[in-house]
Order: structure tokens, then sequence, then C-alpha cells
């Protein structure tokens, strides 16, 4: 059953949720309402992909320690090894014209379902004027100051944190994700019951014991990587960067991937803007987690850089060791917490939090259109501001025509995601053969 999830989830956190809802609710009655919910309130108040975090704390619920290690890992696996063979073919065909034109019409495309998607957050999130504020005050520490991404997430949490604890309801609610369904199962009538299973009850020493073995199996590699080859290595790099970003993805994938896509491609330089995108729309066409694009990047990081190792093993070591330190904190997160869940029930200060977080993060699509629509962008310093600017002349009106039409598409004609893609991928292709 979670191999059948895992290869039919598509569609991003909120279709993803939704699947696991109509599958383990509505279906298969395993599991209450009220249980799932409460586990998705707090698998939201976690870093990391909310809809992976789901399906490891429901099997874990379900069929204890090992349940929820099948169940989380089976949710990346085949994500994984699909991303993995459309690197490959990245990198070997990318110069092709064909291939050229699918990615340049998935970019254009990719841009329209990233407006789309800040557009639905942004309705839930952006409810009142101190939301708006705080999404506004984010955008301008992003994109004038360069403030780090981890502590626009830290302001916005302890400014979210204390608003709710003082009362404020401004700050009431959290999350931007979940089922959309008028089905209702009582936790009773469910397979698994409303009472807590004995696994479930906290126990402190199973959790000390279970989090040392996943902090161990994450950290070491990190820690033999750096004390080998030292910082500057693309490995010890990759492995830093992204065991860094696993801390700080609050919100879903969408919440990090500016972050991910400036600090990849400006600081780091492992790739290109487009690339970035292309990247984003493969992830967007394959099964599995969103934040499955850290692994292209990755890919792409260590085939450009492979030292003595041939590039194709390279690049695979990259993805894999992206994939690896992205997703071993997931489980940490769920199985250090998840048996004292109960103690955050209705803890409005947390979910305040979460609230602020996420009018913290809509500010994707900016950086993004600027690489998509525009062939070269200025960077304009002035004191502490840093502003990009791009060169109108520069404008490609493929894109924009190819975008155009994918806002139509998601916006006016109310077309599928997977389906706006292929359709743009296809057009690109049209537009590069003629």
């Amino acid at each position: 059953m979670w191999a059948k999830i895992a290869c039919l989830s598509f569609g991003g956190p909120a279709g993803q949720i939704a699947l696991m809802h109509r599958i383990l609710v509505e279906e298969k009655r395993w599991i209450g309402e009220e249980r799932f919910l409460h586990a998705l309130n707090y698998c939201m108040l976690l870093p990391g992909p909310e809809a992976q975090q789901l399906a490891t704390y429901v099997g874990w619920l379900l069929h204890r320690t090992r349940g929820g290690i099948v169940a989380g890992a089976l949710f990346v696996l085949p994500g994984l090894v699909t991303i993995m063979i459309l690197s490959w073919v990245y990198v070997a065909f990318g110069d092709v014209g064909l291939v050229t034109g699918l990615f340049f019409g998935l970019k254009a495309a990719v841009l329209a379902i990233v407006l789309e998607a800040i557009n639905r957050i942004g309705r839930r999130a952006l409810r009142n004027r101190v939301m708006v504020a705080i999404s506004a005050a984010a955008f301008a520490a992003i994109f004038l100051f360069n403030v780090p991404f981890p502590l626009i997430i830290l302001a916005a949490s302890i400014f979210g944190y204390l608003g709710a604890r003082s009362g404020s309801a401004a700050f009431s609610g959290g999350g931007s994700h979940g089922p959309a369904t008028g089905f209702v199962l009582a936790d009773a009538d469910s397979a698994l019951g409303e009472g807590v299973p004995e696994h479930a009850r906290p126990n402190l020493g199973w959790a000390l014991r279970l989090s040392a073995v996943l902090l161990a199996l994450w950290l070491v590699p990190v820690m033999g990587l750096l004390l080998t080859f030292g910082t500057g290595d693309v490995f010890a790099d990759i492995a830093v960067f992204f065991s860094k970003m696993a801390v700080v993805t609050f919100g879903g994938a969408y919440a990090v991937l500016a972050y991910v896509a400036q600090q990849a491609v400006e600081h780091y330089r492992w790739l290109e803007p487009g690339e970035m995108l292309n990247g984003l729309g493969l992830a967007e066409t394959t099964p599995g987690p969103l934040i499955m694009v850290t692994q292209f990047v990755g890919f792409l990081a260590a085939f450009r850089v492979p030292g003595s190792l041939n590039p194709y093993i390279a690049g695979t070591l990259g993805g894999l060791l992206t994939t690896w330190v992205t997703f071993v904190p997931c489980f940490l997160w769920i199985f250090l917490g998840a048996p004292f869940i109960e103690r955050l029930r209705g803890n409005r200060a947390l979910l305040g939090a979460l609230s602020a977080i996420t009018a913290a993060i809509l500010n994707l699509a900016v950086w993004f259109g600027l690489h998509v629509l525009f062939a070269e962008v200025d960077e304009v310093q002035a004191g502490p501001l840093s502003l990009d600017i791009p060169q109108i002349t520069t404008l490609d009106p493929a894109a924009l025509v190819l975008f155009a039409i994918s806002l139509l598409a998601l916006f006016q004609w109310r077309v599928g995601v997977v389906p706006t893609l292929f359709g743009a991928a296809g057009l690109g292709a049209l537009w590069q053969l003629v």
C-alpha cells in the first residue's frame, strides 16, 4: 500500500496529503479523521517535507518503528530512482535540440506553477495585515539586504510564537496544506481505534536510543567528509549545505527553494538559474516529495567537479548524498517527537510560529521569474542594499508566451499541474524544431 501511495504521489504536498487521506482514511479506514489531522499538524511544525513525514508518522503509528521506516523510505524511493535516471539523461543529452526545447518549455511552465502554488498558499497564510507585513519584511530582507534565509525563518518563528502567546488573533491557525474532503471517519470507527497504541506512548529511553542512531547516520558521514576533504570539496559542501537546509525547511518545499536556488547558483555556482528550474520541472513531473529537486542539484554539483572520479559516478554519489542528508533528519524528527505528540495538541503558540513562517516564504516567484524571462540580470549595490535588475532588452519573447499560456492553463482553464508541464514541454520542443 505504501508503494502504491509513493508511485501515485504527484502534485506537490497538497495533492500528496489529499491522496494519503483518500487511501488511509476513506478507502482503507486504517486511521480516523481527527488523528490524521493531528498528525498532519504535528508534521507541519517540523522542518522537512510534511507529506513524507506524515507517511513516516502514520506508518509508525500503525506498524511501529519498522512501519515508519518502510513508509517513509518508500515515499522517497520512486522519486529518487526517477530523478537519478532523468539527471543522467539531462547531462548526456541536454544539448540536443529536442531535449533543449523540452526543458525550455518546462522552465516557463514551472514559473507559472510556482506562482499558482504561492497564490494558493498565500490565500491561507496572508489572512490579515500582520501576515502581509511579515511577508513584505521577509521579501525586503531577502531581496534588498541579502539576509540569510535561516535568520529570516528564525525571526518569523519567534515573532509568531510570541504573537500567539500574547493571544493575538492574527496568529491563530497555521499550515497551508490539508485534505479537501467532506468525508469524516471517527477515530473509534477506524482500524487503529481512538486509543493510543502501547508503542506510541511516551518512552524517553526508546526515543533517545533511536534518535542517537539516526543522528549518527546523518552526521557521521558529514563529519567524515569534512575531516577527510575539508571545506571547499564538493562532497563536503553538499553534505554541509543540505544538512543545514534540512533544519530550516519549514513550510514545505516551496518555502526553501528560493534559498536553495540562490545558494546553489550564486554562492556555490553548482548550476545555472535555468537549470534549477529544469530540476524543479523534473521533480514536479515525477512521484515523491517536491524537495527531490535537491537531488538534481547535488548530481550536477558533483558531476561538474568530479575530481578523480568518473563524472557520472561522481554525480550519482552527489545525488545520493544530497538525498541522504535531506531525508534522514526527517525520520529523526518523527521518531524523537511522535511519542510526545499529545503534549503539542492545540498548542496555539507553536501554530502561530508556523503561520508566521509560512507568511515569510511567499517570495519565491520573483527570483525564478527574473532568471526565466530575462537572459541577463544585473546586481545593483547601494550601501547595504542589493537588488537584481533585469536588462529589459534581454527579455525572451518565447519564454514569455509559454509562461502566459501556462498561467492561463492553470488559472483560467483549470488544467492540472502535470498536463500543463507536459503541454509546455511539447510546445517548447516544437518551438526549438521550428
